[in-house]
């Protein structure tokens, strides 16, 4: 993590440990309960940035933070009215809040605040309610909410059997029958697939992402779609969202800012997806301002057929000194691209418009909030790659809030029996982190091209742990490569190997810590890091290995240039599988590497990491951005506040941003 610098116009989001004195965030953890850790993060050099940039990102993130209910009714039907009933209850005054039934509900309250909804925002699975049927009824009463209580939100959330589980990817089951998200109602996974299928077959060419906002529902006996516009579903939380757009609109930085944000509100008005389209491709090519904001149905990982886009929203500003890292690497990309280790005929020949930067997030939203992602590469669709190119980003002064919050924490010291290791780690680590969010974002998910015909949907539900293995993968084997110590980039031609090593053990241990004894991997993400570790582990144990130390496990590399060439290896295999739209060596990948756990290694990993209490998922509240005004009512300075706490923050967007019942 580097010294803060002043920029051209702000500091970078990043702060070295000497300046704590000048941070505004004295404690960056917030609230622990369950495994979730809340944390804070800042806004180093907001007030570096013009009036005008400040009024811009103020209306850009109220439209952030307008599509929330969105999102919670896209997770479950039943989420509003469930979190409704619960916050009636938390800030009631007559419930005794002393009883271990307020005590228990409460935790499921932040749960299901923390998850947008009743099921765990990673493992999927339904949240198991530790208070009582009656207490729930009696308090309610109490609350005045007790007439939403009916027998099918009393079996929702007691049952724990009944709608269980908030995506199902099990290849042998109806995922979308057995999926409890809220993306299809009264249909079956063939009658979806016999949706799309001859719209997608009938476009050959710049095809739109069918299906992306809709929801898909059987009336009359047809399968139709309901489509997410201001006038159709959604539409009151729609139109608050194209109300402060238009605002943001008015105090853009520059016309093409005006000219996406018009694009935007006329898709939210149409629902048509080729304007949809028409906004990513003007969206990707708009790169002169400092402010910038991701506002729609985005990532699919929520939607069993990697078909539906989430609602999502993420507002930010440009962290100029380290977005010249990025920079060096978005220039180089056509190199990257012609040494990659894959079938040279799945190559780029010409790799366009790759815009890579490192942001300060200022509001996180619907999808994207409480817990983030630390980097974003859009847009989605792969024509628009190809033709246009995509924007990476790395959400630096989101790293640097988990780098903050874990130091001390004896994580390293617990599952790492090398010394050089851990010191690697201390020096480089968070170098290093944030190289490989850059090179996945950036370079992994916009390399590659696909075969004529074969679309994101070819590997069905398999295809985003297939996607993120194939970004990591491009990212592991380049931050091992001399061209990085050429750029500048790295320090030295070693300093990769602690991460190699990290990320081994996470992938084949440590991140088990995030799901129950005896379950599966499920999220997409872990999936990948799974796939990746147990591949090389189980291919070449004389390149790297688990190795017992006084009856704890222990990963040991062998041959850090080996293991290099095996993530080569790898990613060759995968980019064919997605260039060819193999789904069978896809299904048989993520199947024999990605799914199943050493069920001793995860009793042993769950031990190891409950002596440290550490929480094993993390994420944030936002900071509070108000306007400041004169004696005239005229808005003169923005101020940016972090003592909110997290109940306070979810109570407050509820009553401010509740538009959906």
């Amino acid at each position: 993590m580097g010294v803060c610098v002043a920029g051209a116009t702000f500091t970078s989001c990043s702060q070295s440990e000497t300046e704590s004195s000048e941070d505004p965030i004295k404690n960056y953890s917030v609230e622990r309960f369950a495994d979730i850790e809340v944390l804070r993060y800042q806004l180093p050099g907001f007030n570096e940035l013009t009036l005008q940039q400040k009024e811009y990102i103020y209306y850009l993130s109220q439209a952030t933070n307008a599509g929330r209910d969105i999102t919670w009714d896209q997770f479950g039907k039943y989420n509003i009215k469930i979190r409704t009933i619960l916050e009636a209850i938390y800030t009631c005054e007559a419930v005794d809040k002393n009883s271990e039934d307020f005590k228990a509900m409460s935790t499921y309250l932040k749960r299901v605040w923390f998850s947008n909804g009743i099921y765990h925002h990673y493992a999927n699975d339904k949240f198991k309610a530790e208070f009582s049927k009656e207490f729930l009824k009696a308090a309610a009463e109490k609350a005045g909410v007790a007439e939403l209580i009916d027998e099918e939100i009393e079996k929702v959330i007691f049952d724990d059997t009944y709608l269980a589980k908030k995506v199902n990817k099990d290849a042998e089951a109806d995922v979308v029958l057995t999926s409890a998200g809220n993306f299809y109602e009264g249909v079956t996974q063939a009658e979806v697939e016999a949706l799309y299928k001859p719209l997608e077959a009938a476009c050959t060419n710049e095809c739109p992402s069918y299906g992306l906002n809709s929801k898909v529902i059987k009336a009359d006996g047809k399968v139709t779609e309901q489509k997410y516009t201001a006038n159709g579903l959604y539409g009151a939380a729609i139109k608050q969202i194209i109300y402060w757009l238009d605002k943001a609109r008015s105090v853009a930085e520059n016309e093409k800012q005006k000219e996406v944000i018009s694009t935007l509100i006329e898709y939210y008005e149409t629902g048509d997806l080729t304007t949809f389209d028409k906004y990513a491709v003007q969206w990707v090519q708009e790169t002169d301002g400092d402010v910038d904001f991701v506002n729609g149905f985005t990532e699919v990982y929520d939607d069993p057929l990697g078909r539906k886009g989430t609602w999502e929203g993420v507002t930010n500003y440009k962290d100029k000194v380290a977005t010249k890292r990025t920079e060096t690497i978005s220039a180089n990309a056509q190199w990257f691209e012609d040494n990659s280790p894959v079938d040279p005929k799945f190559r780029k020949p010409q790799v366009r418009g790759i815009v890579a930067k490192v942001i300060c997030a200022t509001m996180l939203g619907g999808g994207t909030a409480p817990s983030t992602a630390i980097g974003i590469n859009l847009p989605n669709a792969n024509w628009i790659r190809a033709e246009y190119g995509s924007k990476s980003v790395t959400i630096s002064n989101i790293t640097d809030a988990y780098d903050k919050a874990a130091r001390g924490n004896g994580f390293n010291a617990e599952f790492i029996a090398d010394a050089k290791i851990r010191e690697g780690l201390e020096k480089y680590g968070q170098l290093y982190d944030d190289l490989h969010t850059d090179l996945h974002e950036c370079l992994g998910h916009g390399s590659g091209r696909l075969n004529e015909g074969v679309t994101a949907s070819s590997l069905g539900i398999y295809h985003s742990a297939i996607e993120e293995a194939r970004a990591d993968l491009f990212g592991l084997y380049y931050m091992a490569d001399q061209k990085l110590v050429d750029l500048g980039i790295t320090p030295n031609a070693t300093a990769y190997e602690s991460y190699y090593y990290r990320y081994i053990m996470n992938g084949a241990m440590t991140q088990l810590t995030r799901i129950e004894l005896g379950n599966n991997i499920e999220e997409a993400h872990m999936q990948d890091r799974a796939l990746i570790a147990n591949w090389c582990l189980k291919n070449a144990p004389e390149v790297v290995s688990l190795v017992k130390i006084d009856d704890k496990t222990y990963v040991e590399v062998k041959d850090f240039k080996a293991l290099r060439q095996l993530f080569g290896k790898l990613l060759f295999e995968i980019q064919r599988i997605t260039s060819e739209g193999d789904i069978k060596a896809a299904q048989e990948l993520i199947e024999t590497y990605a799914v199943k756990v050493d069920t001793d290694i995860h009793e042993e990993i769950l031990n190891r990491i409950s002596k440290l209490s550490i929480a094993p998922y993390k994420g944030f509240v936002n900071p509070l951005i108000k306007p400041v005004y004169d004696a005239s009512g005229k808005i003169v300075d923005f101020e940016v506040t972090y003592n909110e706490m997290f109940d306070e923050q979810m109570l407050r967007y509820s009553k401010e941003f509740g538009f959906l019942k």
